[in-house]
């Protein structure tokens, strides 16, 4: 045996999946031979519970094996497995050939006899299924059986079925203990919404200036957020922020009077990453916020972002956690062209014990208030050991606790990201716009690394705002939030996004007036009256979401062909022996991913991914609209983009 799976690269870090996710166990066994031969996949849950799950083969010529199945216990579970000798089907496949041709058949009907004798003799079978077996054993040594009746026996599948579930296993090849991490459902199934607790409730005053709001009156959206089916909200630091170096609006270096600055510029005489902001309230107030989310359905996540303001208290107190350059001053953070002056990085390499012992403390403090999901602000800039021990630090104490890592970067730090402990990334789908970018990101994000890497589909993010977004307008938007809520069980979005936010500073891609220098105050009431919000159209999304299993897995993902290099078709499919509900899912996307047109042609599908032969004709629902129509493998689509670019169709069953 060789070539197993689920594994991870090198086969240095365990592979995961999260609760009630469908995992493909996959393995390659062969023998000397034409004799057959039989795998079955050896699990013992955390709790020590033990099963055995035979593989089918594939049957496409490269020896390949596979199962799938779907752990519900959150833990290490740990499998192996095993290959054998199946005596049962070489003999049932030498003895239809042969006895069919009158050739070896008294031999053939007695080694079918003493097969079925072996099986008597295993006491663990039911006494019902012995006595069958008991039964077709003597009929094959019965002289007055012909030929016929025993291929009558050879061919019944309810006997076929006893070895299937009990084989017959001689020559057993037992591979080595592998280890698979089964997290809670959270860590890789959610639908995000990120939000400034400044700005929810913020009010302009008569001078001008704006008054920041606080968790108290940002708790007056939790409902809204709700309504919109998002189960987690994501809160930008909350923490005190630095006066030195502040950035004014749209990351200038002159700051106005009333100016709030970035929150991610942490740290003042008010205190660091273990306080809030005294305009948002108190410590206890964000206690109340958190409760206030958890009885909306809704859980907080939190920003971690291991940087500092020019006045935070480590500056003072722990020089040697910053770099210092030979003029005496501490080096800023800069991404070029980008500068934040406002923020000195962490230098991991005077101190690492310290900064890991302090990193720990304030997750421990913020666990402790009721966060169980933190956002990681730029983890790629920090070294991989670091956070491979904090993440295993941590999930010892609270294996419930969820890691995001906002890792836009390059392929290789991104993946070690995930392979040192991060439940969850963010991804380049932003930039992924065209049917073939897309078909190549989700195939791979499917198929190709899924076993430690579960992508979170932000749509936009306080820092990006894509030439898509802020030149394919309305038809844009609606586009995005429907493939990244259908093509990965989690997705995110910015506030911001369903009033269609997308005018850009010049020259950038982030949006002019941007969330992380100044207040906003929006009015979400008197867009969604006047018809100019996105909210109902997310809403319907996440209805969808969550009547619908298929969408909750990520690895079920496979792509379809049109005749348009615009028009983007992929499907999701659960079977009913794996869905939480007990009845097959399948769900069809059908996307106009140009949002200046209207466009016209032929998909052609493999139906037989839902069990659906080519040519046969199935119902399918459109889910946003509501319409029906019978479908085959091949279809004429319409998509307008200025109306309705997708199509979410649910398959029903066939005619």
């Amino acid at each position: 045996m060789a070539l197993s799976s689920p594994s991870v690269p090198d086969g240095l870090f365990r592979p995961s999946a999260f609760a009630g996710e469908i995992v493909p166990f996959r393995t390659t066994a062969f023998r000397e031979g034409h004799d057959l031969i039989g795998v079955h996949v050896r699990l013992f849950s955390p709790s020590g519970d033990e099963s055995l799950h035979r593989l089918a083969a594939l049957h496409d010529g490269f020896d390949r094996w596979e199962t799938a199945i779907a752990p519900l216990e959150e833990g290490v579970w740990s499998f192996r497995f095993e290959a054998f000798a199946d005596d049962f089907a070489t003999w049932e496949h030498a003895a239809d050939l042969k006895i069919a041709a009158g050739v070896d058949t008294p031999v053939m009907r007695e080694l079918g006899a003493r097969l079925f004798e072996r099986a008597v003799a295993d006491k663990t079978r039911p006494i019902a299924e012995r006595r069958r077996l008991e039964t077709a054993a003597a009929t094959l040594r019965d002289s007055g059986t012909s030929d016929e009746a025993a291929l009558e026996v050879v061919r019944d599948p309810s006997l076929a079925a006893f070895f299937a579930s009990r084989p017959l296993t001689s020559l057993m090849s037992v591979g080595p203990s592998l280890e698979l991490l089964v997290e809670r459902e959270r860590a890789g199934v959610g639908a995000w919404y990120e939000f400034f607790p400044r700005s929810e409730g913020a009010r302009r005053l008569k001078d001008g200036t704006i008054k920041s709001g606080t968790f108290r009156t940002a708790t007056r959206r939790l409902p809204a957020v709700a309504a919109m089916g998002f189960d987690v909200l994501y809160l930008p630091p909350i923490h005190p922020i630095g006066r030195l170096n502040r950035k004014g609006r749209n990351n200038t270096l002159d700051p106005q009077d009333g100016d709030p600055g970035s929150p991610w510029a942490i740290g003042s005489a008010e205190g660091g990453h273990d306080a809030v902001h005294p305009d948002l309230g108190t410590l206890a107030d964000f206690r109340a916020f958190v409760r206030a989310a958890r009885a909306e359905g809704i859980e907080v996540a939190l920003d971690f972002a291991l940087q500092a303001a020019p006045d935070h208290p480590w500056v003072a107190a722990h020089p040697e956690w910053f770099t210092t350059l030979p003029d005496g001053t501490i080096a800023y953070a800069e991404n070029p062209p980008k500068k934040y002056q406002d923020i000195y990085p962490i230098n991991f390499d005077n101190d690492p014990e310290g900064i890991r012992a302090e990193a720990l403390r304030v997750l421990r403090h913020w666990i402790a208030q009721g966060v169980k999901i933190f956002r990681v602000d730029n983890p790629h800039t920090k070294p991989l050991q670091f956070w491979e021990w904090l993440i295993a630090t941590v999930s010892a104490d609270h294996p419930d606790v969820v890691f995001l890592a906002e890792a836009f970067t390059r392929p290789a730090p991104l993946q070690g990201l995930a392979l040192a402990g991060f439940q969850q990334s963010y991804t380049y789908f932003t930039w992924r716009n065209t049917k073939l970018e897309l078909e190549e990101f989700l195939t791979g994000l499917a198929h190709d690394t899924a076993h430690f890497l579960r992508p979170n589909l932000f749509v936009n993010t306080p820092d990006i705002l894509t030439e898509y977004l802020q030149f394919g307008g309305r038809p844009a938007y609606k586009i995005r939030a429907a493939i990244a809520a259908t093509g990965a069980p989690s997705y995110g979005v910015y506030a911001g996004y369903e009033l269609y936010e997308n005018v850009a500073r010049p020259g950038s891609e982030e949006n002019i007036d941007n969330e992380k220098y100044e207040y906003k105050v929006r009015d979400w009431a008197g867009a969604e009256a006047n018809g100019d919000s996105l909210a109902p159209y997310l809403s319907r999304l996440n209805e969808i979401r969550r009547a619908h299993p298929a969408l909750g897995q990520l690895r079920n993902l496979t792509v379809h062909w049109s005749d348009d290099d615009a028009i983007l078709v992929f499907s999701k499919r659960i079977t009913a022996e794996l869905s939480p509900t007990g009845r097959a899912d399948t769900i069809l996307v059908v996307a106009n991913v140009d949002p200046h047109s209207v466009r016209q042609t032929m998909v052609h599908l493999d139906t037989r991914v839902w069990g659906v032969a080519h040519g046969e004709p199935f119902e399918v629902e459109d889910l946003i609209t509501g319409a029906q129509w019978t479908w085959s493998d091949h279809n004429f689509v319409k998509l307008d983009a200025f109306t309705e670019p997708v199509h979410i169709l649910h398959v029903k069953e066939s005619r």
